[in-house]
Formats: structure tokens, sequence, C-alpha cells
């Protein structure tokens, strides 16, 4: 078994193109045998994983790699092991901690499909379902008798996020009873209880200092409990927000309101130029109509998610219980507890969040949901010797 290196060294909020060969020189040849990889189904979303130690010891020589391995600057991602889609062109790089309030550190990255880009800047929870199996099967961490509850460092923000998930005969159980929604099928549940989330790529939970913020004459909340995301109400960008996918992700109106309000927002959040980046996200939320407690569409950045990812989720739960959070008039809430049920267009996710809405600005004392993965396939990833990402197509694509 494999072990880690400490730490995989994120840079938080690097947007990064192709660099050419430059793994090849890295890996002393290696890379032409292959490296080893494992690809996971975590939450709604599918990632390659990878043992730190496994991969060029540079940023820049490991972003080179991981693009040429997912096939990344190709629509189809053709000559690669990528989706092509943003929920299926992730990586998670993960290793032994170093921290003592840590087991393992979590790299995410997220990779473009039609370009050859790739960025640290956000954290993925759906891909972090995966990362606790991943970590029992490489040896990374030991596994317990029936349960394995261990304690992943986010790398992206520095978050500690708690993963608990069964493990009988100390090996990972992916089969079991738990049905999430954009997921076929049923699997073994995995909990993960999330702290100190707030402000993850801001270093605040309201990067702008405010509850309610006008941007293009809509009101919005700009959040960050583990993703900065834009609340807006659908009725203020003009759709109700209960249509279809397809319909939505052909109104080409909406996509440049949606372009327009993140662009400006992510300058308040104090992030920037987002114009290239993947957050904020976007999420318009209406009343709910399906028993939940409210309904969502998100944006990741521009295309529309056929789900709503976990940390924007637990996001958007976090500005629906917030005094004034956009949402927090539409919302239908249970009687008691700390849940709530975000209705998205296949189904359902439902999250706690229990926040001090006293504090100034307001606490978040607790998060967390339950998630499943699935290992797909352990085996060898082979890189082109020469990979060439600019996609000048001939003819139709068939």
């Amino acid at each position: 078994m494999m072990r880690g290196p400490r730490g995989p060294g994120a840079r938080a909020g690097a947007t990064v193109p192709a660099a050419g060969p430059a793994w090849e020189s890295s890996m002393n040849g290696s890379a032409r045998g292959g490296i080893r990889c494992m690809m996971m189904r975590g939450g709604t979303s599918r990632a390659l994983y990878f043992v730190a130690s496994d991969l060029p010891g540079t940023p820049e020589q490991r972003d080179a790699l991981l693009l040429n391995v997912m096939g990344s600057g190709h629509p189809l991602q053709i000559d690669g092991l990528g989706g092509a889609h943003p929920l299926t062109s992730k990586v998670a790089v993960v290793s032994s901690s170093p921290r003592d309030d840590a087991d393992i550190d979590y790299l995410f990255l997220q990779l473009g499909v039609e370009q050859a880009t790739i960025t640290s800047q956000q954290n993925c929870g759906n891909i972090l379902a995966g990362v606790g199996p991943f970590a029992v099967e490489r040896g990374l961490i030991g596994a317990g008798p029936d349960q394995t509850a261990t304690r992943i460092r986010m790398v992206n923000s520095g978050a500690v996020v708690t993963a608990v998930f069964p493990t009988p005969g100390g090996l990972p159980e992916y089969e079991g009873g738990t049905v999430i929604a954009g997921v076929p099928g049923r699997a073994a549940a995995i909990r993960l209880l999330f702290a100190d989330t707030a402000g993850s790529a801001t270093g605040s939970l309201l990067p702008t200092g405010n509850a309610r913020d006008v941007i293009d004459g809509i009101e919005v909340t700009c959040i960050d409990n583990g993703m900065p995301v834009v609340v807006a109400r659908a009725a203020d960008l003009g759709i109700t927000g209960y249509e279809p996918i397809k319909e939505l992700a052909g109104d080409t109106g909406l996509t440049g309101r949606i372009r327009s309000v993140r662009t400006a927002a992510g300058q308040l959040m104090g992030l920037g130029d987002v114009s290239g980046a993947s957050v904020p996200k976007t999420t318009l939320v209406s009343a709910p109509r399906d028993g939940g407690t409210i309904c969502t569409r998100t944006f990741i950045p521009e295309r529309l998610h056929t789900s709503i990812g976990v940390l924007g989720a637990v996001t958007v739960a976090t500005a629906l219980r917030l005094p004034g959070g956009i949402g927090s008039e539409l919302a239908e809430f249970p009687a008691a507890g700390h849940a709530v049920d975000l209705e998205h267009p296949t189904g359902h996710l439902e999250v706690e969040v229990e926040l001090d809405p006293a504090a100034v600005p307001p606490r978040v004392l607790s998060a967390g949901v339950i998630r499943t993965a699935r290992k797909l396939f352990d085996g060898t990833a082979f890189p082109a010797e020469q990979p060439d990402r600019s996609h000048r197509p001939v003819g139709p694509l068939s």
C-alpha cells in the first residue's frame, strides 16, 4: 500500500491553461507507463482520484498531466477520461495530512471541458464523499471493523470535514440502501459533517458585509459557507424557476443575465475578475412545489446544474436561514430542527444547517449532509505523449 506525501499544495484561486508536455520530464518517462488512478462517483459528480505521490512534484507539471489525462481542450474530451461535462471533469488529489486535526488532505481540482483550464479556487462536496473510502483503498488510513470516521482537510479552503462511512471487515462498502436524487440505484450512506466552512474562498460568510445587495437591479445574497454562491429570486430574472433543464439551458437571454450578475458579484465578494472562473455559482430560488423547503435552479457557473452541489446546497440553505437572506420569505421550513430540503431539477437534496443569528455577523454552528459514492474502476491512466489541445474540427462530430 502507498502512503502519500504531506500536503499536495493547493494554489488558491489559480486558473491555469494547458502547459504542454511539461509533465514528461518530471516523471522521468514513467508517465508513459501510465499513472495509477481510481475513477469514483461521488454524490452526483464523477472524478479521477490520485494519491499525491503518484503525480508530478510541481503544481505546473501536475496540472499539465491531469489536463492531458482528462482530455480537456476538446468538447467531447475524446482523447481522455473526462465525460464532456463539468460534473465529470474533476480530480481529487489525496494524501496523508501533516496536521494534528486531520487524517487526510484532499485537494480538489476542477478541469475545463472545451478549454484546457484547471482551478483550485473551489471545494467540491460531492467528490469529497469518495475521499474516505479512497484513502482506505490506498492504505492512507486504517479502517474500523464496522465503520470508519476520518477527518478530511479540504486543502482548497483549509476547512476540516468528518466523513463517516461503512467498512465491514475493514474494507469500504459501496453497496447499500441509500438513494440520492440524480443517481440511479442505491448505495451505502456516507455522512459528511462540516465545520469552519464559512468564508471558504472569500474569508467571510457574507463577503460583501450585507445579507442583501442589489446588482443590475436584482436583489441578491452573496454568501460563502463552503462555496461562494449568488442567490437570487428566479422571478427577478424573468423565469418561474420550475422550467425543465432543456428550456433553461437554451435560454441565452437568461445566460447573459446570470453572467452579468455573477461577474459583478465576483468583484463585490473580493474574488476579482471571475469571467473565466468556476465561482461564484448562481442559484435561483422560488417557492417549493414538491414538499421541500425551497425550489432551486443552479448554474455552474453559467451552465445549468442537473441537481445542486453539496457545498452549494449548504451555502444556499445558510442564506435561507439568515435574517433577510434572499429566499427566506419563500422558504417553507419544518416546524422543528435544522433541516433544509432543496428541490432541484432531478429531485431533492436535504442538508442541515444551524446558525447563531444573534451573532454579528451570523455564525454557522454546524452543517451536515448524507451522500453516497461508488468505485467505478481502479487501474492505470495513460497520458498522450504529445498532447495537442488546440481543437480544430474539420467536419461534423460523429
